[in-house]
């Protein structure tokens, strides 16, 4: 089965031009071109499709979104990841809308409210599970405790100091540095230190947090927002710095 340019992009809510961009990009390649010209994509495109448009959503610019339909060849296990992660979405969204109605009611009520009920899906723990199955549940309890010890200063100063790191490394990026260059791995040493305050990261731990920053779109996009590609620039520094300074033992 496949279908017209048209009918893919009125189904998809976009335009022809837009879908001939993606294929002038090598993102989405029509199934044929008939002897008319016009475009027909097959199954398999349609599936590609439904990739990007996740991807899009998740804020990813298209030079990104290459990169990781590159680095996930198999479908199947993309698809699972983009389910999980659309999934853990929704079960935020669907507390934070009870928490809202729950407000709202007591609020017109006049009943007193709850700060459990009130905040409820608006909590950093909704990535317990993922950083458990990671990492382990000793990982997570003491990154729990340590963040909940926070002032709220002390969380943004936290955050910011994080997006200063990010926007360093996106500007070397710009300039033309390399990696492996004593200016780009000082700002690595920057990261790693920066992620020493919960943790001490072994070898494995570091470059393996560094290929996650471009395997998961939901960190790619938080690097890459400063600049396309510098989550790959900051997952290579990062196997650099690891490589040069760090251990497993």
């Amino acid at each position: 089965m496949e279908w017209s340019i048209q009918e893919i992009a009125r189904r998809a809510g976009t335009t022809s031009r837009t879908l001939r961009h993606y294929g002038e990009l090598g993102l989405l390649e029509p199934s044929r071109v008939g002897s008319n010209g016009y475009r027909y994509y097959d199954q398999d495109a349609l599936v590609r499709l439904q990739r990007i448009l996740l991807l899009r959503e998740l804020g990813l610019p298209l030079p990104a979104i290459a990169e990781v339909l590159e680095g996930q060849r198999d479908t199947a296990a993309a698809l699972r990841t983009h389910l999980a992660l659309l999934e853990q979405e929704r079960e935020r969204i669907g507390r934070q809308i009870a928490s809202v109605r729950t407000t709202l009611h007591k609020t017109e009520e006049g009943e007193e409210l709850m700060a459990e009920e009130v905040l409820d899906g608006f909590d950093h723990t909704q990535y317990e599970r993922e950083v458990t199955e990671r990492w382990g549940r000793e990982a997570y309890e003491k990154g729990d405790r340590w963040w909940r010890s926070l002032s709220a200063r002390q969380k943004r100063e936290f955050q910011e100091q994080q997006v200063a790191i990010a926007q360093d490394f996106a500007q070397a990026l710009k300039d033309g540095k390399a990696a492996g260059s004593d200016e780009v791995q000082a700002i690595t040493r920057r990261q790693y230190e920066w992620l020493s305050i919960t943790v001490t990261p072994t070898r494995s731990y570091f470059t393996g947090l560094g290929e996650m920053y471009v395997a998961d779109p939901r960190f790619t996009v938080n690097y890459d927002r400063h600049g396309e590609g510098t989550a790959a620039f900051v997952r290579d520094a990062m196997k650099v710095y690891g490589e040069r300074h760090l251990t497993d033992g």
